[in-house]
């Protein structure tokens, strides 16, 4: 059991806070845990339904294109019966190996919500009243942006970098055949990059709590952002226009909410100065 601190948070010591930290910690590991355990009883869908999905060419994200493509009158590489690559396990512990990794990912997913309950919980305790009341949905908000990107990745980026990198050949005489951690890491990859990258508004929103970053700076850089993403949207798509817009669109999308949030932030906080000034004044 936690031990439970009844000093406040202005009275707790350095040490005080390093422990109260790792019960919050032991607490996220155990949640992740035994999600993970839970995962790994069910390995059997998590393998042949959601991680080996994009792997066939019945993968929803395939149908759609293939049916854009053909209702536009073109060929698309999204229409074909069958992706021309095997997936294999070189090593005698690969696949048991594989199916514990993904089990922990797969729980680190699932209890993310928890995960940010327990991080709110340390946080919490140090943040003023007011702040507390405007950041109330900060779990929610911050767990249905991780979980929209975690989707997103999984049915557009994660299917179109497979379908690249699986039909792309340097020779007809060389064979795709893939590793098995090879092929789950560019899965994983896709789906925690893009949890994590839909977190950026809230990450601007507290770097600019903290005065780092202000609308200005994200204006001024947003030319050198739409550089970097259209690249990568580049690397991790088909070589066509169509996918690398589908991809870029979203994060671009994002980047400019960001910017509005921060405005919103900037304008709360010179409010609170004009009120600190006001009582300042009377007194």
């Amino acid at each position: 059991m936690a031990k439970t601190n009844t000093k406040s948070p202005d009275e707790m010591s350095f040490l005080d806070h390093l422990e109260e930290l790792r019960w919050h910690l032991i607490r996220s590991v155990l949640a992740v845990v035994i999600l993970g355990i839970v995962a790994f009883s069910f390995s059997g869908f998590v393998f042949d339904t959601i991680i080996f999905g994009p792997s066939r060419m019945d993968f929803p994200t395939y149908r759609l294109f293939c049916d854009i493509a053909t209702s536009l009158g073109f060929d698309s590489a999204f229409c074909k019966d069958e992706l021309p690559f095997t997936i294999q396990s070189r090593t005698m512990g690969g696949q048991f190996s594989a199916d514990i990794w993904t089990a922990i990912y797969v729980g680190f997913i699932i209890g993310f919500p928890y995960v940010l309950y327990e991080l709110w919980k340390f946080i919490s305790p140090g943040l003023h009243p007011r702040e507390r009341q405007h950041s109330r949905g900060f779990i929610f908000v911050a767990s249905m942006l991780f979980f929209m990107g975690v989707l997103f990745g999984y049915y557009v980026v994660a299917p179109l970098s497979i379908n690249f990198l699986g039909t792309y050949q340097v020779s007809e005489i060389v064979l795709n055949e893939f590793d098995l951690d090879s092929y789950i890491s560019t899965v994983r990859a896709a789906v925690l990059a893009c949890g994590v990258l839909f977190e950026l508004p809230i990450i601007i929103y507290f770097l600019t709590k903290v005065g780092i970053v202000t609308p200005e700076i994200l204006k001024k850089y947003r030319k050198i952002a739409l550089v970097v993403v259209l690249i990568l949207s580049a690397v991790i798509t088909p070589p066509d226009v169509a996918s690398q817009i589908v991809v870029a669109v979203p994060v671009l999308l994002l980047y400019q909410v960001s910017i509005y949030i921060s405005k919103v932030v900037l304008k709360r906080e010179a409010k609170k100065e004009r009120r600190a000034q006001g009582k300042a004044v009377k007194k």
